[in-house]
């Protein structure tokens, strides 16, 4: 993650300050979705940065339909956030609405909260379209002593939008899922690895690709992470990224190898056909 600049860190510890009573407040009265909206609002800018007048939309219509609030920045839309009342427990099928709006608005981000809890979810463009949760936020469990506390609500930040921190958190959170690492595992070059491994420790004994493949499949690694969407997809992503880098090999034997340069002078042929 980018640094955190030590301005927008005393921003963030003095919101968590500021608004955690008021949320408690809130939630005892059992205040309705509009005064929620009231308190998200004034959190995305007094804690997240945006401009309350120019940065944040309320009833931003989409298709004809509307979602709670968005935020922009130079005009352009970033996120939906759909607010639920304060007290209602959030479910997945409430960001359904927003995620729909999202679709139709090419915009990657959407947020679910009820100003307690914060749900953020990335939109993936296919058929269907889903969404998946990247992080969630318990702000009234936040510590604003906490170092990691106060980087999480970074993520959300205008500050840290602008540096794409919350992209790079969810690649890394993508990178370091089990699926990805399951997937990995049973990649040629890292079974070939733990060949070479296993035989320079058992040097007496024949151990071929296959039976590693079969024993990390059967013994070691779960059943669900590799089976299932996100285990096909890890799988997808990795045999792209082998493919892509086998291509560029390929391109660049083909470079060194061109003919082309094969009825250049050499430097010897030169400096020959100069001395006679």
């Amino acid at each position: 993650m980018a640094k955190l600049p030590s301005k927008v860190a005393d921003r963030i510890t003095a919101g968590i300050k500021r608004f955690q009573p008021i949320l408690a407040s809130a939630k005892s009265r059992d205040v309705g979705e509009s005064d929620t909206v009231t308190i998200i609002v004034d959190m995305l800018a007094e804690i997240f940065g945006y401009d309350k007048y120019s940065e944040i939309t309320s009833e931003h219509a989409i298709r004809g339909t509307y979602c709670d609030l968005a935020t922009k920045i130079d005009g352009v839309l970033q996120m939906l956030i759909e607010v639920k009342a304060i007290g209602i427990e959030l479910k997945d099928p409430h960001v359904k609405q927003a995620v729909d709006y999202a679709a139709n608005q090419g915009v990657d981000w959407v947020v679910l909260t009820n100003g307690c809890t914060w749900r953020i979810y990335k939109v993936t463009f296919a058929k269907p379209i889903s969404a998946e949760v990247v992080i969630e936020i318990d702000f009234n469990a936040l510590n604003s002593k906490n170092a990691k506390d106060v980087e999480s609500i970074y993520l959300f930040c205008k500050e840290g939008w602008i540096k794409s921190v919350l992209g790079e958190y969810h690649s890394q959170k993508q990178a370091l899922s089990r699926y990805f690492i399951g997937a990995m595992l049973l990649t040629d070059s890292v079974l070939q690895v733990m060949r070479r491994e296993l035989r320079r420790l058992f040097p007496e004994i024949k151990i071929e690709i296959e039976e590693i493949q079969s024993v990390l499949t059967s013994d070691v690694m779960k059943r669900e992470v590799m089976e299932g969407e996100k285990a096909d997809e890890a799988r997808k992503k990795i045999s792209r990224s082998i493919n892509k880098a086998v291509k560029i090999k390929a391109a660049k034997s083909e470079d060194s190898t061109d003919p082309a340069t094969d009825d250049l002078p050499s430097d010897e042929n030169t400096t020959t056909e100069s001395s006679e």
